[in-house]
């Protein structure tokens, strides 16, 4: 009997934990995250948008940015700071260059 109180003490802290704790972002989609899915990203190579389930994903500095392509992360990865402080032109996406 002891071993079946001990369990249920388990269960119920487990339930607790993953209800309201740190397990609480798994089942509600995360702490408020601005990349819910449907979410848009800009690619930030060639200014296409780029859906949050879509193309590849990469990490840099803490923040998340996502390339419509392998080719446009390649880019990404030899030189980010090129991408990053390039000021876009007014008309739109620069495309690919073929």
């Amino acid at each position: 009997m002891e071993g079946l109180g001990s369990f249920l003490i388990f269960a119920i802290f487990f339930y607790l934990i993953m209800r309201y704790g740190c397990g609480a972002h798994m089942m509600h989609g995360g702490h408020g995250d601005s990349d819910s899915k449907g979410a848009k990203h800009i690619d930030p190579v060639c200014d296409m948008e780029v859906g949050s389930e879509k193309g590849y994903g990469k990490m840099y500095q803490g923040s998340l940015y996502r390339f419509c392509s392998k080719g446009c992360l390649d880019k990404f990865d030899g030189d980010p700071e090129r991408y990053l402080n390039k000021k876009h032109n007014k008309k739109g996406g620069a495309g690919h260059e073929m």
